[in-house]
């Protein structure tokens, strides 16, 4: 893969860059499996169980039935392994799969790195793509959920 610096930024109504990757269960998710058929949202988050990730990845599990009436599926994605995910899934009862990105190819097609300290790691990112692949909400940090609803209402 090229480096990180010469993958080119993506933007809104850019296409989605291409992905599949493994659950917590080993089952595989595609980008491609959603396409005319539902949106997808993205949760680039840095670690399980840390004190910011569970903020905002709990804010998306009280708020996910508002995502499902509005046709969007939910993933969280991050370079933790299949224990790791699980246990933070049933600690915190998400209804939501967690991808397992363990070399950070997606996270490095999505922007959703950093480097701290000369080291990789997840920058917090939300990406909604709508049913026909297109990037509609791209922020760093931890918008709000009502951002991303409302952006789906568009």
């Amino acid at each position: 893969m090229k480096n990180y610096k010469d993958i080119a930024s993506i933007k809104l109504g850019d296409q989605a860059p291409l992905f599949s990757l493994k659950n917590q269960v080993g089952q595989k998710v595609s980008l491609q499996d959603f396409q005319n058929k539902k949106n997808v949202l993205l949760i680039f988050y840095p670690g399980d169980n840390t004190p910011g990730c569970t903020k905002q990845l709990c804010s998306i599990r009280d708020d996910f039935s508002r995502f499902q009436k509005l046709d969007t599926v939910v993933f969280g994605i991050n370079h933790g392994d299949d224990k790791s995910h699980q246990k933070f899934i049933d600690k915190h009862e998400f209804p939501f799969d967690l991808l397992i990105d363990t070399n950070k190819e997606i996270s490095k097609k999505y922007k959703a790195l950093k480097f701290i300290f000369g080291y990789e790691s997840i920058k917090r990112s939300v990406v909604l793509i709508d049913k026909q692949g297109k990037i509609v909400f791209l922020k760093r940090g931890m918008p709000s959920d009502q951002e991303i609803i409302e952006s789906l209402k568009k």
